[in-house]
C-alpha cells in the first residue's frame, strides 16, 4: 500500500509545493536574521555647537588645527655626518641656543689641530726670517759704514743686500702662512660650531626623528622630507582657524572665539583673537599636505588659547564659532522732488 502511495505521489502538484513553502520559511528566517540594529545610540562624537553667549547670536563657524605660537619649526643640519648624540626628548622644553643633537666632529677637530701645526711652523719660520734679516741689516749697515773703497768689495755689499732681501722675503711668506694657518683654523671653529645642532628659539620638543648612528644629510628638508626635530613655543599655543571664503566678509575680527576639541563641543574655552592672515589661501586638508586640496579658499584666523591643561595639543583638530558681523544698514534712498 505505502509502495503504491509513493508511485502514485506527483513531484509537480505534491512535492513541490512543499519546498517552495520551505523555501519562502527559510528565507523569511534570514532576512531576519540579517535585519541592521535600528536602535537609537548616543553618536560616538559630540556634534559642534555654539552654546553661551553665541547661541542665539549670528556666528561663523570654522575649523582650524592647533599649533605653536611661533608655528612648528623643523630643525635639520647645516652638515652632513653620524649623529653621535641627541640631547632631547619629545615634551622637553628647551632654552635658545641649547644643543639638541651632535654631529661626529672629529676630522673638524682634527683639521683644528693641523691648522693650529701650521701656525705654530709658521711662527718659527717668521721668528727665524726676523733673526736672519736682522743679523743681514746690521752687517749691511757695516759694510756701508766703511769709508775706504779698497776695504770692501763691492760684491760683499751685493751679497749683504741680497742676504737682507732675502730674510725679508722669508720673513713676509711666513707671515702669509701665519695667515692662512689663522683662517683655516677658523674656518673650521666656525664648521665645529655647526656640528652642534641648537635651537632658534626657546619652545617645546614636538618631535625627534634621529638617532644616535643615523646619518643626517644636510640640504635633504623639503615638503617629501621629514625633519630631525620638530619644535615651536607652545606658551601660549595658537589656533590656526579657516573661514571659507564666502562666511569671510561676515566675521568680526577682534572679538574672542568659542573653541572646542573635535569631538568634545561640551569642553569650551574662549580664545583670545591675535591677528588675520593677510593672505587668502587655498583650502587644505587638515592632514597638512600640500597635495590634498578643494576647489575653496580660506582665510584664516590666528587665535591664542588659554592654558587649559593638556586640554588642547599641537595638531589637534578644533571646532569653532565666531561672532558675525552686525548685518551693514541700507540708507534711505531720497524721494524725487516733486515741483
Amino acid at each position: 500500500m505505502m509502495a503504491f502511495s509513493l508511485r502514485k505521489l506527483s513531484f509537480s502538484r505534491t512535492l513541490l509545493p512543499v519546498i517552495a513553502v520551505a523555501g519562502l520559511i527559510l528565507a523569511a528566517i534570514l532576512i531576519a536574521l540579517g535585519l541592521p540594529d535600528r536602535s537609537l545610540k548616543d553618536p560616538p562624537e559630540t556634534p559642534a555647537r555654539a552654546t553661551a553667549a553665541l547661541t542665539d547670536t549670528a556666528r561663523v563657524a570654522g575649523a582650524g588645527v592647533v599649533e605653536p605660537s611661533s608655528e612648528i619649526i623643523d630643525i635639520g643640519t647645516a652638515l652632513s655626518g653620524l649623529v653621535t648624540r641627541v640631547s632631547v626628548r619629545p615634551g622637553d622644553y628647551v632654552g635658545r641656543g641649547q644643543p639638541l643633537f651632535q654631529v661626529d666632529d672629529r676630522a673638524v677637530r682634527a683639521r683644528i689641530l693641523e691648522a693650529e701645526a701650521s701656525m705654530a711652523q709658521a711662527r718659527a719660520a717668521i721668528a727665524e726670517a726676523r733673526a736672519a734679516e736682522t743679523t743681514a741689516t746690521r752687517q749691511l749697515a757695516l759694510f756701508r759704514a766703511v769709508s775706504d773703497p779698497a776695504a770692501i768689495s763691492r760684491t760683499e755689499v751685493i751679497r749683504a743686500e741680497g742676504d737682507v732681501a732675502a730674510a725679508r722675503s722669508r720673513r713676509l711668506a711666513a707671515s702669509a702662512q701665519l695667515e692662512a694657518a689663522t683662517a683655516t683654523r677658523a674656518s673650521a671653529r666656525v664648521e665645529l660650531g655647526r656640528l652642534t645642532v641648537t635651537a632658534p628659539i626657546s619652545g617645546e620638543i614636538l618631535k625627534v626623528d634621529v638617532r644616535p648612528g643615523e646619518f643626517v644629510s644636510a640640504g635633504q628638508q623639503g615638503s617629501n622630507a621629514m625633519p630631525y626635530i620638530q619644535m615651536g613655543e607652545t606658551r601660549p599655543l595658537h589656533l590656526r582657524i579657516d573661514i571659507d571664503e564666502d562666511e569671510a566678509a561676515r566675521v568680526a575680527q577682534g572679538p574672542d572665539a568659542q573653541v572646542s576639541p573635535r569631538g568634545a563641543a561640551d569642553q569650551q574655552v574662549r580664545a583670545r583673537f591675535v591677528r588675520a592672515e593677510p593672505l587668502v589661501i587655498p583650502k587644505r586638508s587638515l592632514t597638512n599636505s600640500a597635495a590634498e586640496r578643494v576647489d575653496v579658499r580660506v582665510l584664516q584666523l590666528i587665535y591664542a588659547l588659554p592654558e587649559t591643561d593638556g586640554l588642547f595639543r599641537v595638531g589637534q583638530q578644533v571646532d569653532a564659532f565666531i561672532p558675525a558681523r552686525p548685518p551693514a544698514r541700507r540708507q534711505a534712498q531720497p524721494k524725487d522732488a516733486r515741483p
